[in-house]
């Protein structure tokens, strides 16, 4: 069965991550999506051997982001490699970029130059900042705009200690699913109206909303919970601990006084029912450096196994902290559909699966991210290019 977005033609102009992440869910729900490449190709298809100078024969981050997508490799420099981008933003449906603004105007693949040439166009623009204010055009990677600049890292590290390091792609994933949401309303508004739009999100915007509940507290309260570490967390029944065999798991209290009698059944330890320190959430949170030593010290006497069955038994809620090898053999993951199978030369892998699921037009993940300009010659010929022409187009350096 085809998904949701058969029938929508995407054109990509996107480096790295953010654009193309998001184009990526496009193409996984069934968009046929061209990505826009200049010759020398996406920098992302070089990531490891110049950004983490390892070399390896295959790319996963950029499988991942790329998958089920055809690529064009034209000279945005050469007229008429512009005049093709043209043509394919003439027979788009939506328009996804990560390019700064003055790149774009340079090339006429700006908004208001898109616009002219397909009034219907959704265009979607991903940036670091933000389309206005002073930083608008400053380059922007995750790790600058969501992780720094938002106040993810710092609202992550304890008091005293250093910024924690990012996950690569965890912004731009984040930013790539706004995207991919506004990109989607515009096409629902476009039905309504008969006319395209421009969307826009950013780096720093989703860092913000990531942090949504604390930033709103600053905003209402003019004050935040400081960032803590395990043994101070204002709550010690939504906090990590550890069974006597060093697995890690984390109790997910978070309406404390409803769940301490439960935690209290599953120790079998009465008594703490009456400590004074414990007897409620606010006499806890006084007491959290206490609370946490005392529930260290009753895990540390049992296998983390048992505890997960006595927490089961009392009806107390949990779940395992678990690395992404124990994840991807956990059957429950498996089952809920973060993996599908994606078709590759030699036969079938398991790849990272489109964060969504549609029951009634259910998703065939494609094929592999295509090589650089593979699909070049086949766009132009649907174009209404014949060889000659495309020749003539390779001869004089429009074409990569």
């Amino acid at each position: 069965m085809p998904g949701p977005l058969e029938g929508i033609r995407v054109l990509e102009l996107g480096f790295w991550v953010a654009g193309p992440a998001a184009a990526g869910i496009l193409a996984d729900w069934g968009a046929e999506v061209i990505k826009l490449e200049p010759p020398t190709g996406d920098p992302m298809r070089g990531l490891f051997t110049h950004a983490a100078g390892i070399d390896v024969p295959i790319n996963p981050p950029f499988e991942l982001d790329n998958r089920g997508k055809r690529s064009i490799a034209l000279n945005l420099l050469h007229d008429d490699g512009r005049a093709v981008a043209r043509e394919l933003v003439a027979r788009a449906d939506v328009l996804v970029t990560n390019l700064r603004t003055p790149a774009l105007a340079g090339f006429g693949l700006d908004f208001p130059s898109a616009q002219a040439i397909n009034p219907r166009l959704v265009y979607c623009h991903l940036t670091g900042y933000g389309t206005r204010g002073p930083d608008r055009d400053r380059p922007a990677y995750d790790v600058g705009a969501w992780w720094a600049r938002a106040g993810v890292a710092m609202s992550l590290a304890p008091k005293g200690s250093e910024p924690p390091q990012q996950r690569g792609g965890m912004g731009d994933h984040t930013t790539a699913i706004a995207a991919v949401g506004a990109i989607c309303a515009a096409l629902v508004a476009r039905q309504r109206t008969g006319g395209g739009q421009m969307v826009s999100t950013s780096l720093l915007r989703t860092g913000v909303y990531i942090l949504g509940w604390d930033v709103n507290t600053r905003l209402r309260l003019g004050r935040v919970e400081s960032p803590y570490d395990r043994r101070r967390i204002p709550n010690p029944l939504v906090n990590c601990y550890r069974g006597s065999d060093g697995k890690w798991f984390w109790l997910l209290g978070l309406q404390a006084d409803r769940h301490w009698p439960d935690l209290v059944r599953a120790l079998g330890q009465p008594e703490l029912r009456d400590d004074p320190r414990f007897k409620d959430i606010r006499v806890r949170r006084e007491h959290n450096e206490a609370c946490v030593a005392v529930l260290d010290a009753i895990f540390a006497a049992k296998p983390t196994a048992d505890w997960l069955a006595a927490f089961d038994a009392a009806g107390k809620w949990w779940a395992p902290v678990q690395t992404i090898g124990e994840m991807l053999d956990d059957a429950q993951a498996r089952a809920g559909g973060v993996l599908t199978r994606v078709a590759i030369a030699d036969g079938e892998a398991d790849m990272v699966a489109a964060p969504a699921d549609f029951a009634g037009t259910s998703v065939a993940t494609p094929g592999m991210a295509p090589e650089l300009g593979q699909h070049t010659e086949d766009v132009l010929l649907e174009l209404g290019y014949d060889w000659e022409r495309i020749a003539a187009l390779r001869e004089r350096g429009a074409l990569g």
